[in-house]
């Protein structure tokens, strides 16, 4: 669910005051997909702490000059995005976010608006060793996520786990809507394919 515009602008000035529990609560909210994020496109996963830190530091640095252009969230992404591209630069490494904007064999997956047309199997019921199994089913979905190309996995975790708006997402990467879309479509079948393999291994 995306925050209130009232509850975000509060939030800003808490953080640009130095409220420690503001602070706590954002960096929660987003530390673990920036580092996700940054591992994609540097794959090394201390530079990419070092990374996310310099992250933070730069969004308290610089929290008093936002201007709510974007959303926070955003905002925090598109400042981690940038100085990982940089890091990458450094080491001699280029990162790209272009798909070859060719949606053959999505189309078969999901309706014009990006829905499936074939809805993944939901439990009817819960129990407890459904509730395990779910827990270790989450284990699998980050382990797939982490298996995706950095420019899949970067449009699945903003647009689909952050929820920012796809403009947004375009801006952060610096990508056409279309290829944001290509690579949305992808990243989540990919991943549902994954699933579906355990699951099929699992009841076999």
């Amino acid at each position: 669910m995306k925050p209130d515009m009232a509850d975000e602008t509060a939030l800003v000035a808490q953080l640009a005051t130095g409220d420690r529990a503001a602070f706590e609560c954002v960096y929660r909210k987003h530390n673990a997909s920036m580092l996700r994020i940054c591992e994609g496109m540097i794959r090394n996963r201390a530079t990419a702490e070092e990374v996310v830190q310099d992250s933070w530091v730069a969004v308290l640095n610089g929290i008093g000059r936002f201007e709510g252009r974007s959303s926070l969230a955003g905002w925090i992404f598109a400042i981690l995005v940038n100085k990982a591209r940089s890091r990458a630069q450094r080491d001699g490494r280029m990162i790209s976010f272009e798909s070859d904007g060719e949606e053959d064999g999505l189309a078969a997956a999901f309706d014009g608006r990006g829905r499936w047309k074939d809805m993944p199997d939901l439990w009817e019921t819960i129990t407890p060793d459904r509730i395990v199994e779910g827990r270790n089913m989450l284990a699998h979905v980050a382990a797939a996520i982490d298996a995706l190309p950095a420019s899949q996995r970067s449009v699945l975790i903003l647009r689909g786990q952050q929820d920012l708006d796809p403009s947004e997402v375009c801006a952060i990467l610096n990508i056409s809507e279309g290829n944001m879309r290509v690579l949305l479509h992808r990243a989540r079948l990919s991943v549902r394919n994954s699933l579906d393999a355990i699951l099929a291994g699992s009841r076999s």
